[in-house]
This record gives structure tokens, sequence and C-alpha cells, in this order.
């Protein structure tokens, strides 16, 4: 499963300052300075404790998106995946003084740790007054990396880091002295843990597309941000409900001697932190949160506070990361109080990378989450009309299921050229549902108009989209027309009635679209089929083949509506790429009449 390595940019070496001026934009508070890739608040409070941090970039929004009124005041910035030197974080020191003090807050990586580090000792060299308002915080949440493994070098920095900004931040916006950020800061940093999944590790712009990767069924855990190995190789990819509770033993554990870093009870309260590593779409970290919300319901932690979102990214790795944050409890007399940490958390930044919370514990689940009902069929006044072979009907209707389920990775193909890349799936659901009404009996052959009515439902309600619509218009149209075309209860449907039925049928559904044939759409085998078994109700196979030979045309046809209408013509003519919704038609019937 090989890496995007396609990027837009102007190059390589221009892409760190080009996104930096592009931040500057967006946010009007802030100033950069381009020789040392610093972004700061130009007109910072100095009465306040200032925030810095840094550290590569390639992990936006943090850190420099971070900076505005209420997180940070500055952010220091490497090229790609690499520290910043020492010169630049000393002057950006200086940007930022002020009469309060200042506090570095860097990942637990090498070479930010020495190169952050490196500076404030050189700040306090040039500066001596000034040494001891300079305080320096390491943050290592990962805990993917085993004590042993780790031994003295520590935990990874990975997206808890972004909870210890904002809390210092707000609490240095209320005016918090130096000592009462600091101390905020290294409980924080001592109580998070982090870790992240990946299906692919990601591509630096301007080096070479990597050559190996992980396998197409393959996940890694513990991935580290700038494409380290993880703690392991899991092959196939488990589900959610699977994969979220392994991960939250590997956060949460004890026992675990290499893994026991923060001293959860299992009845902690928590924050929760649901990280994009940059290549999920929202609709998948949706998902992640709602399952790590049951894990954590399930082992009795109590989520304060659920925070999901773009934090802190591997450039666009195809991965998420799940944070934690104990909250302390009366136990902690040392501790800050939870109602704080929790109010800092809450408080409204300036600045574009914090992300909307609802700033309240989450409703139980019973308060929410409206639980499916099962619903009975609606008593259908149907005439009991039978198929000629009522078991012959059923196991045709199975055929052409069973081929469009097969189908599906070619029409999903031809629809990720064609169309936008669904239409493979959508029919597969289709027809999934309707083998799953064969075997509830809900689709009988001794009452075919229940029957098309049942698979008219199945299109509207497990299909959706265009194609659902389609079908449940045309099925209905069908239903319709069988009824219409005998009214005798307990009749058999001859293939003249089913002639008339269909033709009907396509009538109704020209009044809801006007694509017609040619028109590179499902419409163009479908009319041919009905056009010729309205003719010769006799002869399956001639209507078939004419369908196929529609099907097949649309490979020389340009698109006049549906999705194909918006693909460069030429290009599916060159490509031979027929319509996906025509194949689908095609499909169906030879698998019906095979």
């Amino acid at each position: 499963m090989p890496a995007l390595s396609k990027h837009f940019l102007n190059t390589p070496a221009s892409l760190v300052l080009d996104s930096l001026e592009g931040l500057c934009s967006v946010n009007p508070q802030l100033a950069l300075d381009t020789q040392n890739k610093i972004v700061y608040i130009k007109s910072h409070d100095r009465s306040k404790v200032a925030l810095m941090c840094g550290g590569g970039s390639g992990h936006e929004p943090a850190h420099a998106a971070f900076v505005g009124e209420g997180i940070l005041t500055s952010a220091v910035c490497g090229s790609v995946f690499a520290s910043p030197n020492a010169s630049q974080v000393r002057h950006g020191i200086d940007l930022i003084d002020n009469d309060k003090g200042t506090v570095i807050i860097v990942k637990n990586y090498t070479g930010d740790v020495l190169n952050f580090g490196l500076a404030k000792e050189q700040y306090a060299a040039l500066h001596p007054e000034k040494a001891d308002r300079v305080k320096f915080v390491i943050v290592g949440d990962d805990v993917s990396v085993g004590k042993t493994q780790g031994k003295i070098v520590g935990r990874r920095g990975l997206a808890g880091t972004v909870l210890v900004y904002k809390i210092a931040g707000a609490l240095a916006h209320r005016g918090g002295s130096l000592d009462e950020v600091y101390d905020v800061v290294q409980w924080v940093a001592g109580n998070v843990a982090t870790i992240g999944v990946s299906l692919e590790h990601t591509h630096v712009p301007g080096t070479a597309a990597p050559k190996s990767g992980l396998g197409e069924s393959e996940i890694e855990i513990g991935m580290g941000i700038h494409n380290e190995s993880g703690h392991r190789r899991v092959s196939p990819a488990p589900p959610l409900s699977e994969l979220i509770p392994q991960l939250l033993d590997l956060l949460t554990s004890t026992s675990d001697p290499e893994r026991s870093f923060v001293p959860f009870t299992g009845k902690d309260g928590v924050v929760l932190l649901i990280n994009n590593l940059g290549g999920i779409s929202e609709l998948e970290l949706g998902g992640v949160v709602a399952e790590t919300r049951r894990a954590l319901d399930a082992r009795g932690f109590k989520a304060s506070r659920i925070l999901s979102g773009t934090f802190m990214t591997s450039l666009n790795m195809p991965g998420f990361s799940i944070t934690l944050l104990r909250l302390p409890t009366q136990k902690d007399t040392s501790a800050p109080s939870a109602s704080l940490l929790l109010s800092l958390l809450d408080d409204t930044p300036k600045t574009p990378a914090w992300k909307w919370s609802s700033n309240a514990t989450p409703l139980p689940k019973s308060e929410q989450i409206v639980p499916a009902q099962k619903q009975a069929d609606a008593a259908l006044r149907t005439i009991g009309l039978k198929s000629a072979d009522p078991k012959a009907f059923i196991e045709n209707i199975k055929h052409a299921a069973n081929g469009l389920i097969a189908a599906e990775p070619e029409i999903t193909r031809m629809d990720s050229i064609a169309g936008d890349g669904d239409c493979g799936l959508t029919l597969k659901a289709g027809a999934e549902g309707v083998l799953k009404k064969i075997e509830e009996g809900s689709i009988d052959g001794n009452d075919v108009v229940r029957s098309v009515i049942k698979i008219a439902q199945i299109a509207e309600e497990a299909m959706g989209g265009t194609s659902g619509a389609l079908y449940s218009i045309f099925f209905s149209g069908l239903a319709q027309g069988l009824q219409a075309q005998s009214q005798e209860s307990g009749a058999t449907i001859t293939p003249q009635v089913w002639g008339e039925a269909l033709s009907s049928a396509l009538t109704k559904l020209y009044t809801y679209t006007r694509a017609r044939p040619p028109s590179r759409t499902l419409v163009d085998p479908l009319d041919a089929f009905i056009s010729a078994f309205f003719k010769d109700s006799t002869n399956f196979s001639k209507a078939t083949k004419a369908a196929a030979d529609a099907a097949e045309a649309t490979k020389n046809i340009e698109a006049k509506a549906g999705r194909s209408a918006y693909v460069e013509g030429n290009r599916l003519k060159e490509e031979q790429i027929p319509d996906p919704g025509a194949w689908g038609v095609k499909t169906i019937l030879e698998s019906f009449s095979a």
C-alpha cells in the first residue's frame, strides 16, 4: 500500500515559509520572522507569561497554528520533520520578551530537546538577570515505546502535547504566575498518554517515493509522527470494535511494567482527544470517537470532555491517535483541581487550530442515541399474483444478487474513473439486502407484487442516493403495472403481463429522469431490454443480449446525464470505460438468466 507521494506546492524548499505566510493571512494577530521561521503574537501582553513551542514542520496545525491569544505566544519552526536550530530558538525567546517569564514546551524528540535546551542555556548566559525566568518542559506522552526500549530517552511527544499547550496557555492568559503555569504544565505532562495507529507511512515532500510500506490489509500500532516504526503491525486490519480496546489496553495498563506510565485506576475522570494524523476522513474519525467512547464507558472511565479533530499530524498520514488525560482526584493533593483543568480547556482562545468543543461533560448515550427499532411491514394491499415457477423465480433473483456482489470490484473500478466510486458498493448493498429478505421469507415467488415492493424498499433504504431512487421508482412502477395488468387474486403472471408491466414501469421512471438512450446511463440497457422483451416476451435471452449490447455501447457514448457528464468524455472513450450503472443492469439481467 504505497504512500501518497504527490503534493501541492511551489517547491519543497519553500513549502514551510509559504505555509506560515498563509497562516498569518488567516490570523491577523500574528507576525512572521521569515529568516528564523518564527510565528509570534506581534503585540503580545508583556504582563503575562509567554509560552513558546516548536519543532519540525509537517505536524500542522501544530505548532504554529496554535499561536494566538489564549494558547501560545510563539512557535519556532524547522524544516519538515527537522528541529529548528538553537539560533532560531534563541531569537524566538527575544521576540517574546516580557515582564513575567517564558515557558518553553517541546515534544520529547532529541533534536528538539537539544536545540531548544541549548537556546535556553545560551539565553541564560547572555541574560543572567533573566535566567530564572525561562522554564523548560518536555512532553513525552507516547505509550507505544516501552520503558526498556526507550531506556534513558523516554517517551516520544505526540498529540497530548496539544492539551499541555491549551491548559498552560489559558492559565497564562488568565494572569497566572510563571511558577503556577510551570507547575500545571508539569502535572499535565506527567498524566497524559497517547497511542497512534496508521494504515500507512507518510511521504516527505522533496524526497523519493517510498518503495515499501504496509500491506494492503495491514495496520501499524504505535507509529511515530516522523514515520518511526510502531509497537507492532497487525493483519488483517481489525474492525474498530476490536482495535480500540487494544489501543486502550496500551494506554491505561497499570500491570504492564513496560507501559504503566500514568496511574490510571479504571474509574478515572479523563479528557479524551481523538486526533486525525492527517489523512483520514471526518466520517471515519466520527466512528473512532463513537467506538472509543463505548470502550471507555465499558471500562468505567468517565469522559469529562471529548475533543475530536486535526490537532497534530504527520503530514497526510492515514491514521489517528487517542490521547487520555487523567484528571486529578482528591487524593492528588499536590495536583491542580480537575475543575480548574477543565475550565482552562473550556476557555475560548483566538487561534484557528483549536477545534470547537462543547465545554460540557458528554451526555449519557441513552439521552442522545435512539436505538434502531425493527419496523413492522406495512399492511400491503396487494393481489397475490404468483410466478409461473415460484422456486425458479427466487433462484433467479438470488443469481442476480450474487452476480452483482461478484461484480462489485469491477463496477467500483469503472466508477472510480467515470463517477464518484460508489456505484459498485451501492449495488452490492442492495443485492445483500435482497438476499437477506429472501432468507427471511419476505421475498416469495407466490406473492410477486409484494416481493417487488420489498425490492423497491430495499433499493430506497439499503442503496440510497441516485441509484437507489431510480431502482426504487422502477420497481414501485413495476408493482403497479403488475397489479394493473392482472386483477385476479392468485393468478399466475404470464410473460405478456411481465412485458406490459415492465413497459409501464419504464414510463414511470421516465417521469423522474430526463435521461434517454443513448445517454451513457443505466437507462440505456434497461430501455433496450424492455423494448425487446415487450416485442417478444417469450425470448428473455434476446432481450438480455440487447441490454448487454447497449451497456457495451456506453464505452463510446459521450455522457449526457449522471456523474459521467462531469468527466472529460475523451478519456472515457480512450480507456473504453462503460457506464458503471449500465454495467450493473447488464450484470443483473445476465445473472438472472444464467
